[in-house]
């Protein structure tokens, strides 16, 4: 078995911050997902890399995310992990009823050790998955790559990317952050 065969994760859930500061643009609710085959030297997030880490994934944990999502200055929900394209029973859930309640008057952002390129051309449900994002931050954490105070990133790999600008395009469009 590979990272690519790996999508339906364990079913659990590292820890949700309903105001967070630091995951996206404005104050956000954050889902931390529990499971990550990349196991990127130094994560930010290392406890996270277990699939059974933390609690079980339900109905219950849903409602209070949408819950957390309602107030005006939420601006909306971040998923990060662990893996969010290797927990597809939870992430694509989420996505889901998170369109399902606010539209698009709030946002939602991923971050992925994945890259664009490869979820864009995916025929299943991680690109399901990337079509309901406003901004997916892409590329594995790289130690070596480490830079301080990145916007929304550890390392220079990664991007943080206009996902409805570049899906109509079928070109990486980054976002112009200031």
């Amino acid at each position: 078995m590979t990272i690519l065969d790996i999508k339906r994760g364990q079913g659990y859930i590292a820890k949700i911050e309903s105001q967070s500061f630091v995951d996206g643009e404005g104050v956000r609710c954050s889902l931390y997902v529990s499971g990550c085959p990349f196991a990127c030297v130094n994560c930010y997030n290392k406890v996270a890399q277990n699939f059974r880490y933390g609690e079980k994934f339900d109905d219950l944990i849903l409602e209070e995310i949408l819950k957390n999502c309602e107030p005006d200055y939420i601006s909306g929900l971040s998923i990060l992990g662990g893996e969010p394209f290797c927990n597809l029973d939870i992430t694509l859930k989420c996505a889901q009823a998170f369109r399902e309640r606010f539209g698009h008057s709030k946002t939602l952002w991923v971050w992925t050790g994945f890259l664009f390129e490869y979820l864009m051309e995916d025929n299943g449900e991680r690109n399901e998955l990337l079509n309901y994002i406003d901004v997916l931050v892409d590329g594995p954490f790289i130690n070596h790559l480490y830079q301080p105070n990145l916007p929304y990133k550890g390392s220079l790999n990664q991007r943080v990317i206009d996902v409805k600008t570049s899906l109509s395009q079928m070109h990486v469009r980054e976002l112009q952050l200031t």
